[in-house]
């Protein structure tokens, strides 16, 4: 097939970065332009219209990681077939995608553009923030069909390899969104606004790309309207491996919105300084993400074609490279700090907030590709379950327990920055353990 991988034969370190590098560039041009919207907001809109959009991202996530994670569990089972020389059956799985890509996108939105201002109460947004957040996120939502559609008919392409056909469409409708923004928001003068409309324009863009990319593809990939249904059998697999992944995510979310809602309680100076900050960590995140859906595609295809020794370079590659990846991203960061922080803001009020992100959370990120790498490892065997269980207990309850613990006692910004690192190690130690004993079974029973 054309844009495709091998990934069942041939020399793997360099077939995984063929895969990681465009994905890894994907989700930083896509971080990139995200963060231009916080640096015009930040410069020309002031410091609350970027505390107001910085705040909405963990709502955001809350809303779309369930979906996510189905748009994942797709990918891995589309993999498996590609493993397994289905061909027919690939054709059903991308079908199936297609539609739950679409009831994705109109549920988010209803339900998105419903909970905003409800959500941004419970949070404890500040008053001289919270309407310009509320504007941001119902027209944020609303383009949140467009949105699903890029995310999952990228994993449908992504399950064969195909990574650098994505990141070219992101490139171009990036180059808009940057353009659009400007636009709204220097010219018009319609500060969250104008950010949120063009984000909608961007992913119209995105998704229309995508759907022709689609539409005229070679063999089973091929989009045709007549074949869009459900089929129950991959239905079920999707949900299966697609469900825990997303659940494990909006609970993550979720004690994500607890913290948020703390880091509010020490006003719009430290929001501004924390989303300031947390760009990096995304930067950074999307490095070992492009690891990580390496590990879950090249596992998902040997697994299938049933390879226990090509499953076991799998996870010491993609380790080896996504936690070097992530540290050498994170000590740069790290260094430049003073330098970074002055891209968002120069207000001296926020400054301080963002360099106790830096120290306390940012240079130890690399920790996660502990849980990272292996849980993607164990999703690509089906596995999908004791991840999220572990990364729900370890990354998530265990964060909100600090918040209602440790921190009551101890109530300084700091200290609700340690609990980053502190659950990546603990979540990382546990998922690692499961991963030997699980994969040592399943490497077994594949062998023979």
């Amino acid at each position: 097939m054309a844009n495709q991988i091998d990934m069942l034969h041939g020399s793997l370190m360099k077939k995984l970065l063929l895969f990681a590098l465009p994905l890894a560039a994907t989700g930083t041009v896509q971080q990139l332009f995200n963060a231009a919207d916080g640096i015009i907001l930040g410069h020309f809109a002031g410091s609350n219209a970027l505390a107001a959009v910085g705040s909405t991202a963990p709502i955001i996530n809350l809303s779309i990681n369930l979906f996510i994670g189905l748009s994942i569990g797709a990918s891995v089972v589309i993999a498996h077939y590609i493993g397994q020389g289905r061909s027919d059956r690939i054709s059903d799985a991308v079908h199936t995608a297609v539609i739950l890509s679409l009831i994705a996108g109109v549920t988010i939105a209803v339900v998105g553009i419903c909970i905003s201002r409800p959500m941004l109460h419970a949070m404890g947004s500040p008053d001289n923030v919270i309407g310009l957040s509320t504007v941001y996120l119902r027209i944020f939502f609303a383009g949140m069909p467009f949105m699903m559609i890029y995310i999952y008919f990228s994993a449908i392409l992504r399950s064969k390899g195909d990574t650098k056909r994505p990141l070219l469409i992101l490139l171009g409708s990036g180059i808009v969104k940057v353009a659009v923004s400007l636009l709204f928001v220097v010219v018009l003068g319609m500060s969250v606004k104008g950010v949120a409309l063009a984000t909608i324009i961007a992913n119209f863009l995105n998704s229309g790309a995508l759907v022709y990319l689609l539409m005229h593809e070679d063999g089973p990939f091929r989009l045709r309207l007549k074949k869009l249904k459900i089929t129950k059998e991959h239905f079920i697999r999707i949900l299966k491996i697609g469900v825990p992944a997303g659940v494990q995510s909006m609970v993550f979310s979720f004690s994500n919105v607890i913290i948020q809602s703390t880091i509010n309680g020490f006003g719009s100076d430290a929001i501004a300084g924390s989303a300031a900050a947390v760009n990096y960590e995304f930067f950074c995140y999307f490095v070992l993400n492009a690891f990580g859906q390496a590990a879950v595609t090249f596992t998902s295809q040997n697994y299938g074609a049933q390879n226990a020794g090509r499953c076991r370079e799998v996870f010491r590659d993609c380790m080896l490279l996504g936690a070097a990846a992530m540290f050498l991203c994170n000590l740069g960061f790290f260094l430049g700090r003073s330098f970074f922080v002055l891209v968002f803001t120069t207000d001296v009020l926020v400054i301080p907030w963002a360099m106790i992100r830096f120290s306390h959370v940012l240079i130890f990120q690399w920790i996660a590709s502990s849980y990272e790498i292996s849980g993607q490892c164990l999703r690509g065997m089906g596995h999908s379950l004791l991840p999220a269980i572990i990364s729900v207990l370890g990354t998530c309850v265990l964060r909100i327990v600090w918040i209602f613990t440790i921190f009551q006692f101890f109530a300084t910004f700091e200290m609700l920055m340690n609990i980053y690192p502190i659950t990546w190690a603990v979540t990382g130690i546990a998922t690692l353990i499961s991963y030997a004993i699980i994969s040592k079974k399943e490497f077994k029973k594949i062998s023979g």
